[in-house]
């Protein structure tokens, strides 16, 4: 190993973070082998890679919640061995998860000091702590007010701001830009460039190649559980990191041919649905929307605008307050799916693909098989009618693993042992499977990588192409734009503007989101 460099005073510096030779097997797979990683302190480092790659693996060790077969770790130059995320964050290591762990009903001070009581008690002592802390992250916003209340720029700046609370310096950040539309991405990046000027040192795990070069003062890539190799942003291209992370050139969601026809597959008329709270409030305020086959209608909205409201709303799972909800089969039949409940909707043509794979998509501990029958318990190939038919469910579960690359060690093992992206695979090969009429695909490459984007895409179009009618919902813009045939920008539970997708800038939909202007077409 090199020694450190030597600072002007003459005193030596170490990296922040040091990891040798890491290995951590599981059964059937090696998820990390042999990896080398070095963290300069006060850089923003980005670590890239495959879902499946072992980024998430590697994080997890280092953050104490496993354990490593072989290998070192060094903090400032001193080896450690973590037990828990305890010891990890006594060392001053701190992790933002991509999946927010806050708790709604509770304040921005309360969500921050829980857990950490200890520190500065709860009261006059932590408040001046989190208002000093709050300046550096940017988070302009009352202590008192309650997290549901926040926007997800400002939920992740709280998250920020309880692992800076419990002492962090070196921060790991878990895709921290899924969800936040441009203008918040820039907000971002500008409160990681002032935390890096006071000292702090990032490792930044993302997808998107474009960000990561305009963020990273390094990057190093993983590929199929080694390191492959460090890269400086500024001198290499998106294509590059691609073809180091899957061995290709950076994919497209762009679609040139227009598939559209004029047969409405989907329509939805006054559709209104009142917040579950009580208060009457409207979060689906009339609306009106039709899906023909062969196009792909694209919902472009901050989280919080009533995008979720509107698929569950679609799919039975919440029962809108009056409207309409119909579907037209491949025969022409037309289905008033209005009083239906889900699994009706399901039998008569929709596919679904949720936001969030873990609590509407899969059961962790169940088989892939087991989980191919999910939402098809009534259909060939995995019932009879009256019956499962669990080799109809298992031979269909192989057909998706080969036909959608689901890497997996085989159909027997449980859901939870796949990676993110492994997961999204077989969860859209699924729901195309059943033949549906409209697929309804709510973030659909969400925390998946380049590869995986690339395939989900190209189903996606080749369903379009075949007559599908898609709703489209998804925070990352340049895909809405790729994809969609129109898109439609929904604001406080609204569909407020139409866009185009050929002339439409992430910049102007991005503005358009947060109610600044119109996106590229016209105000309805």
């Amino acid at each position: 190993m090199s020694s450190p460099p030597v600072t002007a005073g003459g005193a030596t510096e170490h990296p922040a973070v040091v990891l040798t030779g890491i290995t951590k097997r599981f059964p059937g797979v090696v998820a990390n082998s042999d990896i080398a990683l070095t963290v300069r302190r006060g850089e923003v480092h980005a670590l890239c890679g495959e879902n499946g790659a072992g980024k998430s693996t590697l994080m997890k060790i280092l953050y104490g919640m496993q354990q490593p077969d072989e290998g070192t770790i060094e903090v400032d130059g001193e080896q450690v061995r973590f037990k828990s995320p305890a010891e990890a964050i006594k060392a001053g290591i701190g992790m933002v998860h991509q999946h927010f762990m806050l708790a709604d009903n509770l304040t921005v001070l309360e969500n921050v000091v829980l857990g950490a009581e200890s520190l500065h008690g709860i009261g006059r002592r932590a408040r001046a702590r989190v208002a000093e802390l709050a300046g550096r992250t940017g988070l302009r916003v009352d202590p008192d007010v309650l997290i549901e209340q926040l926007g997800v720029a400002d939920r992740q700046r709280v998250e920020i701001l309880k692992v800076l609370y419990r002492g962090a310096k070196i921060i790991i950040l878990d895709e921290p830009t899924a969800v936040l539309v441009p203008q918040e991405v820039d907000e971002l990046f500008d409160t990681l460039r002032g935390m890096r000027e006071q000292g702090f040192t990032f490792l930044f795990i993302s997808h998107k190649l474009d960000e990561v070069r305009a963020i990273a003062d390094s990057v190093t890539v993983i590929r199929r559980g080694t390191t492959v190799g460090t890269a400086d942003p500024k001198s290499v291209t998106s294509r590059q990191l691609a073809e180091m992370m899957v061995g290709s050139e950076l994919p497209s969601p762009e679609t040139r041919d227009s598939t559209v026809t004029d047969r409405a597959v989907l329509t939805v008329a006054g559709l209104r649905l009142s917040a579950e709270d009580g208060s009457g409030r409207p979060v689906l305020d009339e609306i009106d929307l039709a899906v023909h086959a062969g196009e792909v209608v694209g919902i472009a909205g901050v989280e919080g605008n009533g995008q979720t409201e509107l698929v569950e709303a679609i799919m039975g799972m919440r029962h809108a307050d009056s409207g309409k909800v119909l579907l037209v089969d491949r025969d022409g039949k037309i289905n008033d799916l209005t009083g239906q409940g889900t699994l009706k909707r399901r039998e008569a043509g929709i596919g679904y693909v949720p936001e969030d794979r873990h609590r509407h998509g899969l059961l962790l501990t169940q088989s892939l098989w087991f989980n191919r029958i999910l939402g098809f318990q009534t259909r060939k190939p995995t019932s009879t009618g009256r019956w499962l038919d669990v080799e109809g469910a298992r031979a269909d579960t192989r057909r998706i693993v080969e036909r959608f690359d689901v890497r997996t060690p085989g159909i027997e093992v449980p859901a939870a042992a796949l990676s993110g992206g492994n997961q999204q695979k077989l969860i859209v090969g699924r729901e195309l499977s059943g033949e549906p009429v409209l697929l309804i695909a709510s973030h659909p490459t969400r925390g998946v990588d380049v590869g995986a984007q690339a395939l989900i895409w190209e189903q996606i179009k080749q369903a379009r192409a075949e007559g599908l009618a898609v709703l489209l919902v998804s925070a990352d813009l340049d895909e809405l734009i790729g994809l969609s045939d129109t898109i439609k920008v929904m604001l406080r539970g609204r569909l407020v503007a139409d866009a185009d997708p050929a002339t439409v800038t992430p910049e102007d939909l991005g503005s358009a989101m947060t109610g600044a202007g119109v996106a590229g077409g016209e105000s309805e």
